[in-house]
């Protein structure tokens, strides 16, 4: 039986697309070996491949009563919690926070360099601060791609410890809840133009009601405005990871959403709290979600930060 016009056509198609997905792939700036051991100083942390990450330091008055280590979002670094540590510090919970790599001041700014080197980076500089603060308790906090690699390292072979965990709009928007037109765009864009970059014009979404805030970190030159697709695809595989883990987090966790969350959908976020073993018994279980009926994606720099910021010290003092 010989093919008709269309099915040649479909034939063709998906020839071509094999030959263009095979002609390039993502390209990662992956760490390299073990060349020291981690250390950590007032401005800096250098990890095991030699990599050195900008440290973020919010000090207390007096003796901390916690430690809070704090993770950034996608195209953002450290300074995102710079207001919250300020409160936190006055109510005796110090901060630190660091650019990851490929973002802010870090190296390869804009590059992605594998998920699991986040989540590796993760439990070697909670590490740190459990040597820096040995009887102080712990706690680490993510914000969207920083919730996502709590989420990832928690529940990985290597995960940190700490007392406690803070997630912040976690980004599970994995290819789970994608539309197949989006998986597939995705797919053939970061095969094929990995260095092409994307903004976010056009795709009228409101990440913040904080509109003066928003300005200021379009002005920001160490906030990423334009973003490679083969950073996007990283992504995309990081919050795959993270709702595939969402059953297996039975850690003490603190689950913060805004219903007027537009970078996060709600289905995906409704697929992750349906996985979580632990909300059905938070007395017990210790996790415990908190939704914000004004809160928008960027819950720690809303208009209402402040009550967030009241919740999580309240959550990680046990006032």
């Amino acid at each position: 039986m010989k093919p008709n016009g269309r099915s040649l056509v479909a034939i063709s198609v998906l020839i071509l697309a094999g030959i263009l997905l095979s002609a390039c792939a993502p390209q990662l700036v992956v760490p390299g070996p073990k060349i020291t051991e981690p250390k950590l100083s007032e401005k800096n942390i250098v990890l095991a491949d030699g990599a050195r990450l900008p440290l973020h330091h919010w000090q207390t008055s007096s003796k901390p009563k916690a430690i809070l280590l704090a993770l950034h979002g996608f195209n953002d670094y450290g300074l995102f919690i710079k207001t919250g540590a300020e409160y936190f510090a006055a109510q005796g919970i110090q901060t630190y926070a660091y650019d990851q790599r490929g973002f802010g001041a870090a190296p390869h700014t804009g590059r992605w360099p594998g998920r699991q080197a986040f989540a590796q980076d993760l439990t070697a500089i909670a590490n740190l601060l459990r040597q820096r603060h040995p009887t102080i308790p712990l706690y680490i906090l993510g914000h969207s791609m920083g919730g996502a690699i709590v989420m990832t390292a928690v529940t990985g072979n290597n995960p940190p410890q700490a007392d406690g965990f803070i997630l912040a709009a976690p980004a599970v928007w994995g290819r789970a809840s994608m539309q197949f037109y989006q998986r597939w765009m995705l797919a053939l864009l970061s095969h094929t133009l990995p260095w092409l970059t994307l903004t976010a014009e056009g795709l009228d979404i409101k990440p913040s009601d904080n509109l003066e805030m928003l300005r200021a970190l379009g002005r920001d030159p160490l906030f990423i405005k334009r973003t490679r697709v083969d950073t996007i695809w990283g992504l995309v595989n990081l919050m795959d990871d993270a709702l595939a883990a969402s059953p297996k987090l039975t850690a003490k966790t603190l689950i913060l959403y805004g219903d007027h969350d537009q970078v996060i959908k709600k289905k995906p976020t409704k697929m992750m709290l349906a996985a979580l073993p632990g909300l059905a018994q938070p007395a017990t279980s210790g996790q415990r979600l908190v939704r914000y009926k004004d809160g928008y994606h960027m819950l720690l720099r809303d208009l209402q930060a402040e009550n967030v910021w009241r919740d999580i010290a309240a959550w990680v003092l046990r006032k």
